[in-house]
């Protein structure tokens, strides 16, 4: 099989999966593997190599992304439209090829379409992308897959690529095992090659390819997803470049280059993956700062609230832990049977009255330790459904400590357990109960 020059530099940096895709495919008419798994992180090129290969070589095959046909008939019916060469369209009334429900007539009907539209010589590749999807459908539609060449007699490859491993998708019998191929992660080398492919061409690659290094320096050891980092480049080249096009530095300026970045990469640097605000959002962002350092009054649009990022995404349990300490925190703990034990019954008057009394609320001292058995309690009162008590809510506990949206407060007695102290605000716990749907303010005492 000839391989066209443009195929390796189309796809840098992964020539090695290149060549084994290359040599287990064989010639067109030549049979292959039955099925081929591909696993990896994301952002490693495992779609774009598989895409690529199949494009350059031209040869016959069908994609699907999992995600998009989440059930069984999508799924058949996109298979056979992209075998059968037939588009909906308004033209045909959004027809599909044919209505599939099941395996054995997707078997039938793909043959078929096979034979209509003579590709039964040559090897047909389908596709499946975000193979893991197929887990949650049918029991038998990924063991039919698997071994979509011996039941449908003919020269058929089915390539599932995923990012969990093999492992993960083993469940019953009647499994065949795939060629396993393994994309492991991009090295630091190999990212900053890849990322120079965006250099602007109002400048040489050598500059850009030093941008991209000083970048790689601030953001590699918390993130190495390609797409993340090449939208990080992006998004603050222009800040990089502002004092050369203002005259201040030259190309070679790298210290003032550095210096006039740096402050920017820090800011990016807290909300890596979060994407709170859109690139033009964050520009307006950066030029709002500059004005502003710069003596200049700023009248631009102001950029919306969840930019502060006061929500925090929590595991859902979390939140809830949260909100129990809290509570724990800021209400005395002789109003814990007022709050949540059943047929309490309300504030009698003569208690209001000494509450109206009282000189300071509780919101203005500030967060009162509390111990965990105490949390607990709280936790399993506001919570809707029965949880056990397993390893998996304490450490949940412990990662809010690390979080350091809770404090541990060492204990004066060693026999005594551990007491812990919430450190979020009002306002904070008010938007985390509202994603579980929690009247925080209804068991707070102050507000009672």
């Amino acid at each position: 099989m000839e391989v066209p020059e443009s195929l390796y530099s189309t796809v840098p940096c992964r020539r090695q999966q290149t060549d084994l895709l290359l040599a287990l495919f064989g010639e067109k008419t030549h049979y292959t593997c039955p099925s081929i798994f591909i696993y990896g992180h994301t952002a490693t090129g495992k779609s774009l190599v598989v895409n690529t290969v199949l494009q350059k070589l031209k040869l016959p095959h069908v994609q699907v992304n999992c995600v998009e046909c989440y059930t069984a008939r999508l799924m058949y019916e996109h298979i056979l439209n992209q075998a059968g060469g037939v588009v909906p369209s308004p033209e045909n009334d959004y027809a599909s090829y044919a209505r599939c429900d099941n395996m054995n007539e997707f078997l039938r009907l793909f043959k078929q379409a096979l034979k209509e539209t003579d590709k039964e010589e040559e090897t047909f590749y389908i596709v499946l992308d975000k193979a893991e999807r197929l887990r949650d459908m049918d029991m038998n539609i990924l063991p039919a897959f698997l071994r979509l060449q011996e039941l449908a007699s003919g020269n058929l490859c089915v390539i599932l690529i995923s990012e969990i491993v093999w492992e993960k998708f083993r469940r019953g019998t009647g499994f065949v095992e795939p060629f396993v191929v393994h994309f492991s992660d991009y090295s630091k080398d190999d990212l900053c090659e890849i990322m120079a492919l965006d250099c602007p061409v109002d400048y040489s690659e050598d500059f850009y390819l030093s941008y991209i290094k000083l970048l790689m320096n601030v953001f590699y050891q918390v993130c190495r997803n390609l797409g993340e980092l090449r939208h990080l480049a992006i998004l603050n080249f222009p800040k990089f470049v502002e004092p050369i096009k203002s005259g201040e530095a030259g190309q070679g300026d790298v210290r003032k280059l550095w210096r006039n970045i740096e402050p920017h990469l820090k800011k990016a640097l807290q909300t890596v993956y979060l994407r709170e605000v859109s690139s033009a959002q964050w520009e307006r962002m950066q030029q709002e700062s500059t004005a502003t350092e710069s003596g200049a009054s700023s009248t631009s649009t102001p950029i919306p609230s969840n930019v502060a990022r006061a929500n925090v995404e929590l595991p859902f349990y979390s939140k809830y832990l949260l909100i129990a300490a809290y509570l724990a925190s800021y209400n005395p703990a002789k109003s814990d049977r007022r709050f949540f034990s059943k047929n309490a019954g309300k504030f009698s008057r003569r208690s209001k009255l000494a509450k109206k009394h009282e000189r300071t609320s509780n919101q203005l001292l500030g967060p009162k330790p509390f111990p965990l058995d105490r949390l607990m309690a709280i936790f399993y009162s506001i919570v809707e459904e029965r949880v056990a008590p397993t390893a998996n809510i304490f450490l949940q506990i412990s990662s809010l400590v690390t979080l350091q949206l809770l404090a541990q407060i060492a204990s004066d007695d060693q026999l005594d357990g551990p007491k812990f102290k919430c450190l979020v605000s009002l306002d904070f716990i008010k938007l985390i109960a509202r994603t579980v749907h929690v009247d925080v303010v209804r068991y707070l005492y102050d507000f009672v």
